[in-house]
């Protein structure tokens, strides 16, 4: 079973940028689609949103309608890593961010398509 560690969440002002990492404990990452997620504060699990996806090769990837513009999600499988870039950021995209891995290569938004989840980093954009 593939275990996912999320990294470089933290406190940026309105208008900053992130970069947020996921490494993999396993190469079958490389035939894996990939997402990120948030979690909103007060929110529970099952309301968990999508943020971006990213198929197994890099070559397709999906956005929210929220996100779009501003973050972009990337993956290097020599590295067993997926990187999620957050620019322009808002009070609105503070969560915990989660990072995901799905078994079928294609990306995917649904929730439920993923089978394995990391612990989530905090991200919180100050006004």
């Amino acid at each position: 079973q593939v275990q996912l560690v999320e990294s470089g969440g933290g406190l940026v002002q309105a208008g900053g940028s992130l970069r947020l990492s996921c490494a993999a404990s396993e190469r079958t990452f490389s035939t894996y689609a990939m997402g990120w997620f948030r979690q909103a504060p007060g929110k529970e699990r099952k309301e968990r949103d999508f943020v971006a996806g990213i198929n197994w090769n890099g070559g397709s990837t999906l956005y929210a309608d929220s996100v779009k513009g501003r973050f972009t999600i990337s993956r290097d499988n020599a590295a067993i890593t997926v990187y999620l870039q957050m620019n322009s950021l808002k009070p609105e995209d503070t969560a915990v961010y989660y990072c995901a891995a799905s078994v079928p290569g294609y990306g995917t938004r649904l929730r439920d398509d993923y089978n394995y989840w990391g612990q989530g980093t905090q991200v919180t954009v100050s006004s």
